[in-house]
């Protein structure tokens, strides 16, 4: 018999700051550091909030992209991957808030497999209707451009 997950689920995480800007994050049994650049006051332990942000897009794209291309029957081989953010300062600077500071976001994901460039373009296609980071991007307002490319 078949276990039928869950459709929607409560995630519990926790955290601790040890200052402005450093902070660890738990959840599971995993713990993630975020803080600040040395230059912003941080000790550079970890990516920043909104590095960590971006960082989630990636993740997220490769996670999902593999579970689509594997339901397509296509192998997408190993991703690589390289993103730009256009990132609205003004807001974390505290000159004024900005309703949208992820103004766009432009990611290449490189494929060494022995995927079509039609089938990547499937992969793509599929990604970008389950994509729960991407989704969460483009739903408050961020210009996504997410391009698959076949090495």
């Amino acid at each position: 018999m078949a276990i039928r997950q869950k459709t929607v689920v409560t995630i519990k995480m926790s955290g601790f700051a040890s200052s402005h800007s450093h902070c660890v994050v738990h959840t599971r049994d995993l713990s993630l550091t975020i803080d600040e650049p040395a230059e912003r006051g941080g000790t550079n332990l970890g990516f920043s909030p909104t590095e960590t942000a971006y960082a989630a897009l990636v993740g997220c794209t490769n996670t999902i992209g593999h579970k689509c291309a594997a339901k397509l029957g296509v192998d997408v081989g190993h991703l690589e991957f390289e993103m730009e953010i256009d990132f609205d300062r003004r807001g974390v600077l505290l000159q004024e808030e900005i309703e949208v500071p992820f103004k766009a976001i432009r990611l290449d994901v490189t494929s060494d497999g022995a995927a079509s460039v039609e089938e990547l373009a499937q992969v793509a296609a599929e990604t970008e209707k389950y994509c729960a980071v991407s989704k969460m991007y483009k739903n408050s307002g961020t210009d996504v451009e997410v391009n698959w490319i076949k090495k």
